[in-house]
């Protein structure tokens, strides 16, 4: 095995990119640019029956969006490709060939009915439901004759009986498993096609990955795959099972309960910078004296180590993402978080044509939301008209009302422009001037301008909008009889 760290994220191509599957691709990614190694893309696309078109290419997308750029993969190549599964068939059928060969894998040949009638039967006597192994006491001649008569067959692992498989795992410590309990896996498909544990470890092997990290879930195969390993005469790579994402309630994370998907998080506006943070902290935290949250993607290279990964489920908490996601909106450069806003505003139908305009609404809002898509519900009081409720209409309709809106347009005549400072000492000066002050001062122009009794402060409100927008929206009120 190579000196160099190489590890692999290894999706299906069967839909969305689940979060815990970017999560076990952040996990990778990290341990790779830690350990100065590489870090590659494998779509297994071996069960075409799951396949999904244009999942393969959604997933590549999200993965460089996010800045997880792979060294290795479908579409930049590699010493040790093809990387794509679909592609090494002919490789699988050379190995498992060459496991029968050797004595480790054998000829079925059931039927599906066959199959069904054998796993109801031990539902029956309530025995665990697996292969009963019948094949493997076929004789050569019998194995001879099926094959050339056409019959349709499955080449299955032979799992030795009366062991002990044992291997460390670098999350979850020394990990056993009895191979009585153990089935005789398949390993090649009456389609031609390979399984995830033959394509898996074939190609971990031929593609030199030193280190396998994947989810728990995989935990279970392991010793069909280490038996696979001892039986090419090949080294086994380390490993770490990474625990589930759960609920609140400490259920599997699943969509009965929210959004699962990242391509969900993403459209809703959740910045990936945020993303990336929130995910890598789910399970793994860097230990003593880091007390904080906020991690750039450099931070969370220098600081991983699989083995701070927790042995037990982590919790997605969806306040907390909030939260995390708000902080790096707050400090993001705000220009570019305007091209990022424009989308939802264009999807708003508001008119974004104004660019000065849009940097300074986003200004204004920044501070206020938690997700990208909350924005044009906030910025809804500079792209439409104000509109003045029936509680509000016999303020807005006073005489003091109208007193303060003719004196602060003569005001507003009078400067050049309007910045965030300069429009508090104007309604000092119409304070003085009408003796109008505090709630029915300030109330009105609020109304005025945005039709509603809350939000921005008004020398914000004001500067968003500027000279000409807020003297056309006071005409409005100026001009009431």
């Amino acid at each position: 095995m190579t000196d160099e760290v190489r590890v692999r994220f290894a999706p299906s191509p069967t839909g969305y990119l689940h979060l815990g599957s970017l999560r076990t691709a952040l996990f990778n990614f990290l341990f790779a640019r830690h350990n100065n190694g590489k870090f590659i893309l494998r779509i297994e696309d071996t069960d075409q029956t799951r396949k999904i078109e244009g999942a393969s290419e959604s997933l590549i997308k999200i993965l460089k969006y996010l800045g997880l750029n792979y060294d290795e993969g479908p579409d930049v190549g590699g010493e040790y490709g093809p990387y794509i599964q679909s592609m090494r068939t002919e490789i699988y059928r050379q190995h498992c060939e060459q496991l029968v060969k050797n004595g480790f894998a054998y000829y079925a040949f059931e039927t599906p009915e066959e199959l069904e009638e054998m796993r109801r039967l031990q539902k029956l006597e309530g025995r665990q439901t697996m292969y009963d192994r019948r094949a493997r006491y076929l004789s050569e001649e019998e194995v001879q004759r099926n094959l050339e008569s056409g019959k349709p067959y499955v080449i299955r692992l032979k799992v030795p009986l009366n062991e002990e498989i044992r291997f460390h795992d670098l999350i979850r410590g020394n990990v056993k498993f009895e191979t009585n309990f153990i089935d005789d896996q398949i390993l090649l498909k009456s389609d031609g096609f390979p399984t995830y544990h033959l394509a898996n470890v074939v190609d971990d092997h031929l593609m030199k990955i030193t280190h396998i990290i994947r989810g728990e879930e995989w935990i279970t195969s392991v010793p069909k795959h280490i038996l696979l390993y001892r039986a090419f005469g090949w080294e086994v790579p380390m490993m770490a099972h990474v625990p589930l994402i759960l609920n609140a309630d400490k259920t599997k994370l699943s969509k009965r309960q929210g959004d699962v998907a990242t391509e969900d998080y993403l459209k809703k506006g959740y910045l990936k910078e945020a993303l990336i943070n929130f995910i890598a902290l789910l399970g793994w935290n860097p230990g003593e004296g880091e007390n904080r949250e906020i991690f750039s993607l450099d931070e969370l290279i220098k600081l991983f180590n699989i083995e701070k990964v927790n042995s037990s489920g982590a919790v997605f908490n969806i306040e907390k993402l909030n939260w995390m996601n708000s902080e790096y909106i707050k400090s993001y450069d705000t220009e570019k978080l305007a091209e990022m806003i424009k989308p939802y505003f264009i999807s708003a139908g508001y008119d974004v044509s104004d660019e000065l305009k849009l940097i300074r609404v986003v200004t204004a809002i920044k501070d206020h939301i938690q997700r990208l898509d909350e924005a044009p519900e906030h910025a809804k009081i500079f792209y439409t008209d104000a509109i003045i409720s029936d509680e509000f209409e016999e303020v807005i309709n006073s005489e003091s009302s109208k007193q303060v809106f003719n004196v602060l347009t003569e005001k507003l005549k009078q400067i050049d422009y309007i910045t965030e400072t300069n429009f508090k000492p104007l309604l000092s000066e119409v304070c003085d001037i009408t003796g109008v002050r505090g709630r029915f001062l300030f109330l009105p122009v609020r109304l005025a301008l945005t039709g509603n009794e809350h939000g921005p402060e008004l020398g914000i409100i004001a500067w968003v909008f500027g000279k000409e927008e807020l003297l056309n929206r006071l005409n409005k009120f100026t001009n009431k009889s």
